[in-house]
């Protein structure tokens, strides 16, 4: 164990910065990170944050991390149609409500400049889909997948993002139904996963 993770003033400072990042990360975008007002919004010294994060993309990374890392699920029912609908709604607010279209512009308008802005991206993405990948991994041939997610997200991305039109009920039963309409539904969970044995 470090000194560093030993001292909780350590601590403090490191989750009062990361914390005033992500927040300015996802208010703000890319373009507004910066040691200084990073500094400002943390109520330390500038030479503070550069100690622990001497580069920008640092602190954008550490930032990226922590909203990952708190990133929450809505819980499944185990019906198909519903947890995608629940799933894809809750996909739609983060990109509206939670300036997560901003946070992937950022990411993504820089994702060739560097490997560590390329793994923040897949990062992103893989955090971001997780729930909805399960779900469809629990229902559909495995072939039927990563097709169908990719459809589902892009839809809605599309609709929210670029024609700036709400992800309304209708829509995403629709959009449902057609993605599924394209898919082979597999056996039930329960039928496909090996009995555990009885000792």
């Amino acid at each position: 164990m470090t000194d560093d993770a030993l001292d909780p003033r350590v601590a403090r400072t490191r989750r009062d910065v990361v914390d005033a990042a992500a927040a300015l990360l996802l208010e703000e975008g890319w373009d507004a990170v910066s040691h200084v007002e990073v500094a400002r919004r943390a109520g330390y010294a500038k030479a503070t944050v550069y100690t622990h994060w001497p580069k920008r993309l640092d602190l954008i990374r550490a930032a990226i991390d922590q909203i990952c890392d708190d990133s929450h699920n809505p819980p499944t029912t185990g019906d198909l149609r519903e947890d995608l609908r629940v799933s894809l709604a809750d996909f739609a607010t983060d990109l509206t409500e939670g300036h997560l279209d901003r946070l992937l512009a950022g990411v993504v308008e820089r994702a060739n400049e560097n490997d560590v802005v390329q793994a923040l991206r897949q990062r992103l993405y893989d955090t971001g889909t997780s729930a909805m990948r399960g779900i469809l991994v629990d229902h559909l041939a495995p072939r039927d997948v990563e097709p169908s997610l990719a459809l589902l997200i892009g839809a809605v991305l599309v609709r929210v993002t670029f024609e700036g039109k709400p992800a309304t009920r209708a829509f995403v039963d629709d959009l449902i139904e057609r993605v599924l309409g394209t898919a082979d539904e597999a056996s039930p969970v329960s039928a496909r996963r090996e009995p555990k044995s009885r000792s």
